[in-house]
């Protein structure tokens, strides 16, 4: 069921602290932890602890907690002082977008120059 964790998603496993990840951000609603593949200097994921599929179930589902999510990883790129000289969000969805883990995520990257178009 949408919201409730999954058994089987290691972002859930996260979430409930069964998996260990470096932990940059958290709130009631909103974990942030490193990549564990990162593709620049700061690469952080932002999860709702809530599961959903992905970006656009999430934001159908919880549209506050999907403010939330953007909110929270605004605040991770600061944190992560690379608000200079930018940074970026990247949502993918599906696995032909490159999604690996089914559990709406963003991904927050920055530290370097980063190319248009992306991959």
């Amino acid at each position: 069921m949408a919201g409730e964790p999954q058994t089987d998603c290691l972002f859930c496993k996260i979430v409930a602290g069964d998996v260990p990840a470096t932990v940059v951000r958290e709130t009631d609603t909103v974990v942030a932890f490193r990549d564990i593949n990162p593709q620049a200097p700061s690469h952080v994921l932002v999860i709702p602890k809530a599961h959903y599929r992905d970006a656009a179930a999430l934001a159908a589902a919880e549209p506050a907690l999907a403010g939330e999510l953007l909110r929270q990883a605004g605040e991770v790129a600061a944190q992560e002082e690379t608000v200079e000289p930018g940074y970026r969000i990247v949502f993918n969805t599906g696995t032909g977008a490159g999604q690996t883990v089914f559990h709406a995520h963003a991904h927050v990257l920055g530290g370097r120059g980063l190319a248009w178009p992306p991959g």
